[in-house]
């Protein structure tokens, strides 16, 4: 158990930009910071960091707070797993007492295997420089590779003896239990017994994000000639591990990432480790599966450019093709560098010096649509395979979403290949109606797939809404037209501070107090981008929205703003200043009173229903006293409350 003294010193020590930083690219933002939400798909930054306050928050799904609990929800770990690793960070002493048995039982099954992998990993790396058999066969075939012992010690690389049960005799004398050993895949169990997985092997961790040892990867050796490789095995899933969610060496890789705002992508283990002992350390390895969208997801948190650097044979070529699309969709730039035939990065790296394979990196990688014409349309003659192959190209470029790249890309192919740009423009047209149209039916299929439940909500505050309302509309409406405008300017707080509120950030914080969110997420989504670039230079909503990428964003914001061009704009004024001020300060004045009004409409909207709700579930409650009396006494706050709230709507409004 930690001291109180000791949590607050670690409290007090962590730094909330220093934290999200190690997951987050962070961008200032006025006095804050924002970067992409680690929590949901976020593809404008909505996640925000305050380093005045020391939380973080975003405006999208809502998770953030504290540096401790910013670690528990993205880690999936306890509070004092959250204290510990803060504590490492700012070189905190915790004093931690041996834990019983009873204690070691209470251990959450997840924190027990990263507590037994940190074990194997350290016993893996010591047999490889303290065991004699380490040293001669594990040793030798890493100096075989020219792997130094700085290396070695970044990565953690180790050895597996070749006796059959050498590491599972090992953990459970130091009390380790057996289902954890296989739960982790160290060890394999069947009826004939317990034995290691990874016998005989060269050993490589796999760290995740947050430097937690979550994985194994073992390289067999031949025994007889001691350093030729037959074969890798790779640990299985489990409830820490799950291959499609992790990439080899982000771990060491991630603050060169955010350095040289770009990663490199391999195929294997000693492909970024020699990638690192050249002197380029913005590199991961996907050990040679397709890349999954949550690879890319975790990628795009610290750069949004990518380069794909594989061998030039025709793997390699396959390789770089796979998970293209994908990698486009997610707003990623991508570019393509495949080596010299009969070369892999890891050969390629280990024969030239850090500035030859830097320079060589810079003068031939090429963007991917360049890449891929070269392969297809610029290497066939046959109508119908070109046809294909343009096909091919102007789908891939369709699905990259921002709309100005998307051009750029269009107009460079279609001057490439000598083809009018109005015909590819209309083809790839077709492919972006065909997936918005593939993503509907998958949205009414999901539907039709959900049960119909009846959520019933006990506390006498306002609920989330659950209705489609007008006010609602007339809300975001405002937050469309005139988001960025201050309507509270220099509001002094309770601690002495001050404070301005725009449209969109008065009406987020007044409906956050009570949790409240819109009914639609295309609403939640436009108000929480509205907040969160408010603080840009030159950002003005209505030209924001209506030119978004998100076709369904430009219609909705279209639709709310075409009224109010038709009758003449936001507030016209003569050639006299002082009538121009005098003009806008009205504005502002009615700005605010209008939204004070919807928003206290809005909280109206929702007490009433929820009343509706309340009395329609007193109609069904049978017999049940207890539940009566419940939802008799939450009928009576909610009335209480809407009285109240009525009663100030039905006078002026006083700020």
């Amino acid at each position: 158990m930690i001291d109180r003294a000791t949590v607050d010193r670690i409290n007090d020590a962590a730094k909330i930009v220093d934290v999200v930083g190690e997951f987050v690219t962070l961008k200032k933002a006025g006095v804050n910071y924002k970067g992409l939400c680690p929590f949901h798909d976020d593809r404008n930054p909505s996640f925000m960091v305050s380093p005045t306050k020391n939380i973080c928050h975003c405006f999208v799904c809502g998770k953030g707070g504290t540096p401790a609990k910013f670690l528990m929800e993205h880690e999936q770990i306890t509070y004092p797993e959250a204290l510990r690793w803060l504590a490492k960070k700012y070189s905190i002493e915790i004093v931690e007492k041996e834990l019983t048995d009873e204690e070691r039982q209470e251990q959450s099954e997840r924190e027990s295997m990263f507590i037994v992998n940190e074990w194997a990993k350290d016993w893996f790396h010591d047999v490889l420089k303290n065991d004699p058999d380490g040293v001669a066969i594990g040793r030798q075939y890493f100096r075989s590779r020219g792997i130094r012992d700085d290396i070695i010690e970044k990565f953690q690389l180790g050895y597996s003896p070749q006796k059959r049960d050498a590491l599972a005799t090992a953990a459970t004398q130091k009390g380790y239990k057996p289902q954890y050993l296989v739960k982790t895949g160290l060890c394999i169990e069947n009826e004939r017994g317990m034995y290691d997985r990874y016998s005989g092997r060269a050993i490589f961790p796999w760290f995740n994000v947050s430097g937690k040892v979550v994985a194994f990867g073992g390289r067999v050796l031949d025994s007889r000639t001691k350093g030729v490789a037959q074969k890798y095995v790779n640990s299985p899933d489990s409830d820490i591990y799950h291959k499609e969610r992790e990439l080899y060496g982000i771990y060491q890789a991630k603050k060169a990432i955010v350095k040289e705002d770009r990663v490199f992508m391999v195929e294997g283990y000693t492909d970024v480790i020699a990638m690192h002992q050249a002197g380029v350390e913005n590199v991961v390895a996907n050990s040679g599966t397709a890349l999954s969208v949550y690879q890319i997801r975790m990628l795009h948190r610290f750069t949004n450019n990518i380069t794909l650097l594989y061998d030039g044979d025709e793997a390699g070529i396959h390789a770089a093709m796979r998970g293209t699309d994908m990698l486009l969709a997610e707003g990623m730039n991508i570019k393509v560098l495949l080596l010299p035939d009969g070369d892999d990065p890891d050969s390629f790296a280990r024969k030239h010096s850090t500035e030859e394979l830097k320079k060589y990196i810079t003068e031939q990688q090429t963007d991917f649509i360049t890449f891929k014409a070269r392969l297809t349309v610029e290497n066939t003659e046959d109508p119908v395979k070109r046809s294909e192959a343009i096909g091919s190209i102007v789908k891939s470029i369709s699905v990259i979403p921002d709309q100005i790249l998307r051009s750029t890309y269009l107009t460079d192919f279609a001057h490439r290949i000598n083809m009018k740009e109005q015909t590819l423009i209309a083809e790839m047209n077709k492919y972006i109606r065909a997936d918005i149209e593939e993503k509907e039916k998958e949205r009414e299929r999901e539907e039709n797939r959900k049960p119909e439940t009846t959520t019933e909500v006990h506390i006498p505050t306002p609920p989330v809404s659950t209705a489609i309302s007008k006010v609602e509309q007339l809300l975001v409406r405002e937050i469309v037209r005139y988001g960025e405008e201050v309507i509270f300017d220099q509001i002094e707080t309770e601690d002495g501070g001050m404070i301005s509120f725009t449209v969109a950030q008065y009406i987020d914080y007044d409906l956050s107090q009570d949790g409240i969110i819109f009914s639609q997420p295309l609403y939640n989504q436009i108000l929480a981008e509205a907040v969160a670039r408010c603080g840009d230079e030159g950002f003005r909503a209505e030209t924001y929205f209506c030119s978004h990428p998100d076709i369904q964003v430009s219609q909705l914001a279209t639709s709310l703003v075409i009224d109010r061009h038709q009758l003449g704009g936001r507030f016209q004024f003569d050639n006299d200043e002082k009538d121009a001020t005098v003009l806008h300060q009205k504005h502002i004045e009615r700005l605010r009173q209008r939204v004070l009004h919807l928003v206290m409409d809005y909280r109206l909207d929702i007490l009433e229903g929820r009343l509706k709700e309340i009395q329609r579930q007193l109609q069904q409650v049978g017999s049940n006293v207890e539940r009566m009396m419940q939802l008799l006494k939450e009928h009576k706050e909610t009335k209480e409350l809407r009285d109240t709230l009525a009663s100030r709507l039905g006078s002026d409004l006083v700020v």
